[in-house]
């Protein structure tokens, strides 16, 4: 298993390098650590997204509005700080709501129109950054330097979709210049893991970075009947209802009130100590549960999106 060391190795340049070997302003990845649990019951999505630093003083995993229908957690390489200047540079800042696809571009397999506009727009905010990365970085080749989690509704009755989109780095030595790293960033890689494969059960979603953050899942918890998680059905018969659900692989049917009720008190007990934010999305947009401290800025509309404009993924289960 990999330590969260690897992951700070990233941060830090090499200051000892002199100054005329630099051929740009250093700069400095922050990583946002953390769990997104998601409970996708019936009419609407619920989520959480637990702060568990990769290191000292990191950002909290940050939700932002992408298009109206969709929310993204940011994890990772989300906030950039150059030592001259003391505001940093955060990505979920001045975004631009998905707009027509970028015909500059080939489209990514993993991918469909949407999904590789909000691919591009992120490739776009990190390609500066990552190209001032010019020490030699011991970071694991197949862990994303930066992750969106995507949650919400996808288009024409398609239902409840969330999606993950993982940034990786390669670095190429320069021999003629010395001790010199060419750093890129990679095409994102695209997962959907809702909704489910056909007959597979719908159960509570969790998502990680770094991937091996220690503790058990979720969802094994509620099959496991943890302690805590059967107190809660106990002592509460809208909970029971619910937790049955979930056992069933059913989740999908589980009453939103009640599931929304669930999770606000499953939440603190999965968190401990930790901060956490709670937001809820059905088809008719997004409302906070437990926000964050911090304003979260909306994206800006892009007036050039047709209304109709085509979100084809994988199809969801006609009889799930």
């Amino acid at each position: 298993m990999r330590t969260l060391l690897a992951a700070l190795v990233l941060l830090l340049f090499a200051a000892s390098a002199p100054a005329q070997d630099r051929t740009d302003e250093e700069i400095v990845a922050n990583l946002a650590g953390g769990r997104v649990i998601i409970h996708v019951a019936r009419d609407e999505i619920i989520f959480a997204a637990i702060d568990q630093p990769v290191e000292e003083h990191g950002p909290p995993p940050r939700v932002m509005d992408i298009d109206g229908a969709h929310v993204g957690i940011l994890f990772g390489a989300s906030e950039w700080q150059r030592p001259a200047d003391p505001n940093p540079i955060r990505l979920d800042r001045n975004f631009q709501r998905l707009g027509a696809k970028d015909p500059n571009y080939a489209p990514y397999s993993e991918a469909e129109p949407d999904l590789e506009t909000l691919g591009t727009a992120f490739l776009e905010k990190l390609r500066p950054l990552v190209d001032q990365l010019h020490h030699k970085i011991s970071f694991p080749s197949d862990q994303p330097i930066f992750e969106v989690v995507v949650i919400g509704y996808g288009p024409s009755d398609y239902g409840p979709e969330v999606w993950t989109v993982e940034y990786r780095i390669e670095q190429e030595e320069i021999a003629t210049r010395g001790d010199f790293w060419q750093t890129r960033i990679l095409r994102p890689r695209f997962e959907q893991i809702y909704p489910p494969e056909k007959h597979a059960p719908h159960t509570i979603l969790e998502t990680r970075y770094p991937p091996d953050l220690k503790g058990p899942q979720v969802n094994d918890l509620v099959q496991g009947n943890d302690p805590r998680i059967a107190k809660l059905a106990a002592g509460d018969q809208r909970y029971a209802k619910v937790l049955a659900d979930l056992r069933k692989g059913e989740a999908q049917k589980a009453p939103p009130q009640e599931s929304a009720d669930f999770m606000r008190a499953l939440v603190p007990i999965i968190a401990g100590d930790a901060p956490f934010v709670m937001g809820i999305m059905d088809e008719h947009g997004f409302k906070w549960v437990v926000a964050p401290e911090e304003p979260v800025e909306k994206a800006k509309d892009d007036k050039n999106r047709p209304s109709d404009a085509p979100t084809l993924r994988r199809k969801p289960n006609p009889n799930p």
